[in-house]
Formats: structure tokens, C-alpha cells, sequence
């Protein structure tokens, strides 16, 4: 197979990047329009990333947020956001560089991207020659259908999971999203 010299996985990634940081910054000026929220997945040990000890502790790979009714102060450079939000009643500032995000999901409209770095396994099991010590996107499509969304999300008024306490933000995997 042919060596991509271009880099056409990288370039589609960094515009689908430019995608996340376009709706971040217009939530960070003028709110959440409509119904429209966010899951964002992301690597808690990426270069960059900055949270609490405690956080750190708790989810020391993998950390879902949702942005919808309980986070302040969202701020986006051309780099990274930062958000507040409250994990059991604990307000936290968060750091995440948009290279760090893994998946970003809008249940409301069933849009989600996500991105994954290749390892050598799936870059032998694909046979192309690929620099495995960068992302590559995997996959830019919705990840859930409606049905899927409706049912993964507790509707209002419904029982918190016992991981979520009042005032808190709930942390989930993007796996209840996919599709199986």
C-alpha cells in the first residue's frame, strides 16, 4: 500500500477538531441552544490536562463530562477549554486540550465524532504503514441512533445512578452510546 505522505488522517482530524472548538466557543458566548448538550470523552493522562488530585484519582485514564445545566465560566483558546463543574458537590476546574478528547457526543440531535489513537495491533490488521505515535480518526459519523440515545440517558425526574450525588455532575462511559 502506498505511503500517505500528506497526512490526510491528521488533516481530518484537526478539522474535526475545529469542529468541537467552533461549538465550544458559541456555547462559551451565548449558552446551550435548545435541547443541544455535550458528552465529551478524554484522556486524563494527556500532556496538558488539568484537574484535581481527587479527579486524578478517580479516573486516571478516562473521564466523561457533560456540559448541559451545572457547569460555569467555559472558556475556549485554539487549543484547549476549560469548564467548572461540581463532582459530588465539590465545584473543579477542568483543563482539557482538544488534542486530549477522545469522543464528543450531542445526544440531542444524535451527533457524535470520536477519536482514537491506532495502535500496532489494528495498524497490522488494516496492512497500512502508519506512524503509530499519532491519532488518527477512526470514525466521524454519528455514534448512536435516537433509540439508542433515548434509553442510554435517564429521562428528568428519573433515579440518579448511585455514582451520582446531588449537585454533582454523572461521568459516563460514551460505550452506553455506541452502536452494538
Amino acid at each position: 500500500m502506498a505511503t500517505d505522505h500528506i497526512r490526510y488522517d491528521l488533516l481530518a482530524q484537526e478539522a474535526l477538531r475545529g469542529v468541537l472548538r467552533t461549538v465550544l466557543t458559541d456555547a462559551a458566548r451565548n449558552g446551550l441552544p435548545g435541547e443541544h448538550h455535550f458528552c465529551i470523552t478524554f484522556d486524563t493522562r494527556a500532556d496538558g490536562v488539568e484537574m484535581s488530585p481527587r479527579l486524578r484519582a478517580q479516573y486516571p485514564e478516562e473521564m466523561t463530562i457533560i456540559l448541559q445545566h451545572q457547569f460555569w465560566d467555559l472558556a475556549v483558546t485554539d487549543d484547549l477549554f476549560q469548564v467548572g463543574l461540581s463532582f459530588g458537590g465539590i465545584p473543579e476546574r477542568l483543563i482539557i486540550p482538544l488534542v486530549a478528547i477522545k469522543g464528543f457526543f450531542d445526544p440531542s440531535v444524535q451527533f457524535g465524532l470520536q477519536f482514537e489513537q491506532v495502535t500496532a495491533t489494528e495498524e497490522s490488521e488494516e496492512g497500512a504503514a502508519r506512524d503509530t505515535s499519532r491519532p488518527a480518526i477512526r470514525a466521524a459519523e454519528p455514534v448512536a441512533k435516537a433509540e439508542d440515545a433515548k434509553t442510554a440517558l435517564p429521562a428528568p425526574g428519573d433515579a440518579k445512578p448511585d455514582s451520582v450525588q446531588e449537585g454533582g455532575a454523572e461521568v459516563v462511559s460514551l460505550d452506553r452510546f455506541r452502536k452494538k
